[in-house]
């Protein structure tokens, strides 16, 4: 039975599903990615889609800004459709001067300002980690079609505006700052299934370099090709 943010009938989702952000590169990855693609929602603007790639059944569904909004679809993806791997594809901000523009971040840890964990386990200051055979495939994944990519942590921000001194985390060696890794990561522990959040570097808070809205859309599909072939099994 539909979820109330999926419309979607059991069986119309992959086990496997790649999140971007935008429902609008959503759309792109189907379009462009998968073969017999299918649109499975629309509640709320939120566009998902299941098809094939390489002969697999895989689904996309965007998930909005923030670890409030990807932890309601990743949960209903979960707990209600059978999803057992699930990868964010987004954008994330360089925090450090080796990480460049068009870049990969794979996101190992993820550490955040959000209180998801906290509300839960209020006593402990628990890591959110990735799957490690997701970031695993996903590194030599990378390295093997030549794309440049930086595994370590990120911070994932509950703020897009704030004052918090993000930069001081790329002294520690966090490679980038993003809005959802963590949330994902720490439904992926509770749930016992596999997670991992892929993101192309959008702009720097180093350098002050950016991209543009249409450039995050529809042009970084390298990280749409890692994580696709991520989720693909062992072959």
């Amino acid at each position: 039975m539909p979820t109330p943010h999926i419309e979607a009938q059991k069986g119309e989702i992959a086990e496997r599903v790649l999140l971007p952000g935008d429902p609008l590169r959503a759309k792109f990855i189907a379009e462009n990615f998968l073969e017999n693609a299918k649109q499975f929602n629309s509640v709320r603007g939120m566009l998902g889609f299941t098809g094939s790639y390489k002969g697999e059944k895989v689904s996309v569904m965007g998930t909005g800004m923030g670890i409030p909004s990807i932890s309601i679809y990743a949960h209903e993806l979960i707990a209600e459709y059978g999803a057992k791997k699930l990868i964010r594809v987004g954008t994330a901000g360089s925090l450090n001067a080796n990480v460049k523009i068009r870049d990969l971040v794979i996101a190992q840890a993820a550490a955040t300002t959000s209180s998801i964990v906290r509300n839960d386990y209020p006593q402990f200051d628990l890591p959110m980690m990735a799957d490690f055979g997701l970031l695993d495939r996903a590194y030599h994944t990378a390295e093997k079609l030549g794309m440049t990519s930086h595994v370590g942590g990120v911070l994932s921000s509950d703020l897009f505006y704030g004052d918090i001194d993000q930069l001081a985390l790329g002294k520690l060696g966090f490679q980038a700052v993003e809005m959802e890794a963590a949330g994902l990561y720490y439904l992926g522990a509770k749930h016992q299934v596999a997670t991992l959040a892929i993101m192309t570097i959008s702009d720097s808070l180093v350098t002050g370099e950016e991209t543009t809205s249409e450039e995050r859309q529809a042009t970084f599909t390298d990280m749409m090709q890692v994580g696709l072939e991520t989720l693909l099994d062992e072959r």
